[in-house]
């Protein structure tokens, strides 16, 4: 086997969950094979480099061994090798993300029973005065 399906491949190597979710990803755009947006039917070889952008996440990686079938993840990770500092990059945007306050963390505390009915109050006195 010298060739295999970009959307296959994908497949294969674990980086989407499903051959669709591979296929609507190479058409959005969000995968290229060196450095040239493509089609799902695009061929990969061994030696090509391929960039994938899953969310947030950017993943830079060559081709090391190529398969149509998808198998244990011990197999998957031998299909690939991340560069450096895709990795480096990787890890610190993980990072970044633990070390950021969650949405809505600003806000204070759940307001309680007795809050809540004082704030009702208050827009129902608001709703009358106008």
């Amino acid at each position: 086997m010298d060739l295999v399906r970009v959307d296959k491949w994908l497949w294969a190597a674990r980086f989407y969950k499903t051959r669709a979710l591979a296929t609507d990803a190479v058409l959005g755009g969000h995968v290229q094979v060196n450095g040239v947006r493509v089609k799902p039917a695009k061929d990969v070889r061994v030696g090509d480099a391929l960039q994938i952008r899953i969310g947030t996440i950017e993943w830079v990686v060559d081709v090391r061994g190529l398969a149509d079938r998808r198998g244990p993840a011990g197999v998957a990770r031998a299909l690939y090798e991340e560069r450096p500092d895709s990795k480096e990059a990787r890890e610190r945007q993980v990072m970044q993300r633990r070390l950021a306050k969650p949405i809505g963390a600003d806000l204070g505390a759940r307001p309680t029973k007795q809050d809540r009915r004082r704030l009702d109050a208050l827009r129902r006195a608001q709703r009358r005065s106008r």
